[in-house]
């Protein structure tokens, strides 16, 4: 079952948000930060320029956040470099999206900007 209207809404404007508090921080001919909901799954995605050819654009999945709508959750996930997702830490888990947005924000391990 994917996730009400009203969600996707509230998912959006926080998604919104954190990307363009983000973006902030950066030329966006260089580094963009946007973000992809795929049913119930947020991604955060680092858009760059080809290192050599400037013309093509580069994506890199900087994070994922699946809502896990019978628990009424979301779960934080960060791709290791062979593009597995592992869970970020074991119980990062959380009902409110901003909550997770701010660990990925403040990436204390290095996980998602490197």
């Amino acid at each position: 079952m994917t996730i009400s209207e009203f969600e996707i809404f509230k998912v959006e404007k926080s998604a919104k948000k954190f990307c363009s508090e983000r973006n902030k921080n950066y030329p966006p001919d260089q580094l963009l930060i946007e973000y992809k909901l795929e049913n119930q799954t947020l991604y955060l995605i680092e858009v760059r320029p080809k290192w050599n050819d400037p013309s093509i654009r580069t994506e890199k999945y900087a994070a994922k956040l699946s809502y896990i709508k019978k628990d009424k959750q979301w779960k934080l996930y960060w791709q290791r470099a062979n593009l597995s997702w592992l869970l970020y830490e074991e119980k990062c888990t959380s009902n409110q999206l901003e909550t997770l947005l701010q660990v990925v924000w403040d990436d204390p391990h290095g996980c998602f900007w490197g």
